[in-house]
């Protein structure tokens, strides 16, 4: 019950954060409906989880969702002289890249779950949820960088002989071309 009572707090003051570009949109729909924004805002996840499971369209709107507001932090994130907002963004889309690709290898398995899009949204809100120590954290520090480490040598090693490898074919065709 306390767990409750303190996602509800946060959930509010998300809500009431005027420098959130959602703050505006909640006070305005308060003040014309007269019903408090916590309120709206849960009605709003109810719809769209019901739309996300029974509408037209939830792959855009799901798709819509993982990559609007990321993208939104991370250009303001880009503009901010901090470092910390810039590493938070990018995992999130390095978590994201991870998460598109293997599910283009699972899109079989998408078609027999019916709630496939409503999971996903709840997953991309898990990656960007704005706490210090979010999804794509867990998912980045736990999965993809030890992997990521274990083989950087490796595709190190790869890209460079395949440049080194461009270069000289690109050096040979150039000199052939002087001789004709």
């Amino acid at each position: 019950m306390v767990r409750i009572a303190v996602i509800k707090e946060s959930l509010e003051k998300a809500l009431r954060d005027e420098s959130k570009p959602w703050a505006g949109l909640f006070a305005s729909a308060e003040k014309k409906i007269g019903v408090d924004r916590l309120y709206i805002f849960l009605a709003s996840v109810g719809f769209l989880a019901f739309y996300l499971v029974v509408g037209i369209g939830q792959q855009l709107v799901c798709n819509i969702i993982g990559f609007l507001y990321p993208a939104y932090c991370s250009m303001k994130a880009l503009e901010s002289p901090q470092k910390d907002d810039d590493t938070k963004w990018l995992t999130y889309w390095v978590v994201f890249a991870v998460f598109t690709i293997i599910e283009f290898f699972a899109d079989y398995i998408v078609y027999w779950l019916p709630i496939y899009w409503l999971i996903k949204c709840l997953f991309y809100v898990w990656l960007m949820v704005p706490m210090e120590y979010n999804g794509s954290l867990i998912i980045y520090r736990r999965i993809i960088r030890p992997k990521f480490l274990q083989y950087q040598p490796n595709v190190d090693a790869m890209i460079s002989n395949a440049r080194d490898s461009a270069v000289k074919i690109a050096a040979g065709a150039l000199s052939s071309e002087k001789k004709d």
